[in-house]
């Protein structure tokens, strides 16, 4: 019989594929709540994150797609077989100092309306990555 691998060696071999993890978790969310039957923002709002996000890159930030964090974490879930869940650690967000200048100014009503939808698409993120590493545990220990 197979010996199971410690929740250490499990957290380390895990990690190592964290970052393919969060591509693909990353494009099947966001299609999912941008692209899908119903849209969690109308198509100018998306263009404007993706307004926000080049013009804080440019200005040398890290803009706003693709700076959601996530980390493995061993305190286990309600309802989950195992000890290890995802969780995210930073949550990108538009402030007042990363809004765009001028005429393109944002109203707090769509600021709170764009950072309601990246809270949702950084959790819809951690919860298909955390599937992804229940199954990665499934195979690892089948």
């Amino acid at each position: 019989m197979a010996e199971f691998p410690d929740e250490r060696q499990l957290v380390l071999r895990a990690r190592s594929e964290l970052d393919q993890w969060t591509k693909s978790a990353r494009m099947e969310a966001y299609t999912e709540l941008f692209e899908g039957d119903d849209p969690i923002l109308s198509p100018e709002e998306v263009q404007l994150l993706d307004a926000l996000d080049s013009e804080l890159e440019r200005e040398g930030g890290d803009g706003v797609w693709g700076t959601d964090q996530y980390g493995i974490h061993t305190a286990g879930t309600s309802g989950s077989d195992t000890s290890l869940g995802v969780v995210c650690v930073y949550h990108p967000q538009i402030t007042k100092d990363s809004v765009l200048r001028g005429a393109d100014d944002l109203d707090d009503e769509t600021e709170e309306r764009l950072n309601a939808a990246l809270w949702r698409y950084s959790e819809r993120v951690a919860t298909l990555i955390e599937e992804t590493l229940h199954e990665f545990i499934r195979q690892t220990q089948g």
